[in-house]
């Protein structure tokens, strides 16, 4: 890694790779509070050091995790800030953007937490698939509203992300049922809806979200059960609106299997998927903070928010 990245951003990005900050809002929090630090802690004296310092910064950040959207998308935010002419002036601007879109973060969830909260009923039971603090907050606000919800929440395998869910559920006073993930056709029959994160949306409305959520999609299509994918629009993908398609990161196959169990059952090949793609046509509505839109009506928003297409500040010029 480039010497000139501060051993915290370096630290954030460790924590990344290895997942021990997960979740796009957790990540977006986290990498925009790495560049402030970096800002703050630079030694450079002139200018154009300071911007390479910075830009060096942010892409031992952005290398972590390709397909989560959320991450180049603050990078984006704060490195704009970047107009001053002086070092200090420069320092300024990103501590300033850093801030700000910190803050902005923290009233995300709650504005979507509130808007998904209106599409659940009283007495509704949801499905879960992966942990996904945007989804939860669509139930903690419904709970708040005084609305009773129970829970059928898929253990998400390899790494168990339903048990975090589960946990979180508890806390708030969900009722909560725990599955495996292959028993989930059998219980969507008692399920009102189907809600689920997103690790980032695509133009035409497609949802990159955990392995196994496209799956569910089509199950809980086929049984009448609506899905809702709850998505702050830090989570859109505004490369996808250029034609870029979504990298899906290939996990290390010990997640699934250590080397000397694989050798005892024959050597096969192991492959280790995060995420894959579900269609638009498989998800009933996407909120965000913004509201709520049929997926594929997403791409006014995405254009609105980003134009018609998007930069790399992090990239040398």
């Amino acid at each position: 890694m480039d010497e000139r990245v501060h051993p915290e951003v370096r630290h954030v990005a460790a924590d990344i790779d290895t997942m021990e900050v997960r979740g796009a809002a957790t990540i977006a929090d986290a990498v925009a509070r790495a560049l402030r630090t970096q800002a703050e802690e630079s030694d450079a004296t002139d200018p154009e050091a300071f911007r390479a310092e910075l830009r060096a910064a942010a892409r031992a950040l952005h290398e972590t995790r390709p397909t989560a959207v959320s991450l180049p998308n603050a990078l984006r935010y704060v490195l704009r800030g970047m107009s001053s002419t002086t070092v200090e002036g420069l320092r300024q601007d990103i501590v300033t953007s850093a801030d700000d879109f910190c803050q902005r973060l923290d009233r995300a969830q709650a504005d979507l937490g509130k808007v998904g909260a209106n599409r659940l009923r009283d007495g509704d039971v949801i499905m879960t698939h992966c942990h996904s603090t945007d989804a939860l907050a669509c139930v903690e606000a419904a709970v708040e509203q005084g609305k009773h919800i129970e829970a059928i929440v898929k253990e998400t395998r390899p790494r168990n992300q339903g048990h975090i869910t589960a946990e979180e559920l508890a806390d708030m006073g969900v009722p909560v049922t725990l599955i495996v993930d292959s028993a989930a056709r059998r219980y969507l029959n008692d399920v009102d809806h189907v809600l689920v994160g997103a690790d980032a949306v695509a133009a035409d409305g497609s949802v990159i979200n955990k392995i196994g959520t496209s799956g569910l999609a089509v199950n809980a299509r086929d049984r009448g059960t609506p899905i809702m994918v709850a998505s702050q629009t830090l989570k859109l993908h505004p490369g996808t609106l250029t034609g870029h398609t979504v990298d899906i990161e290939m996990r290390d196959t010990e997640e699934i299997i250590d080397e000397e169990r694989r050798e005892e059952i024959g050597s096969p090949k192991v492959v280790n998927p995060a995420f894959d793609v579900t269609p638009p046509r498989y998800v009933d509505a996407i909120v965000t903070e913004r509201g709520q839109f049929p997926p594929e009506s997403i791409v006014t928003l995405m254009r609105e928010l980003f134009g018609e297409g998007t930069s790399e500040p992090w990239a040398e010029p």
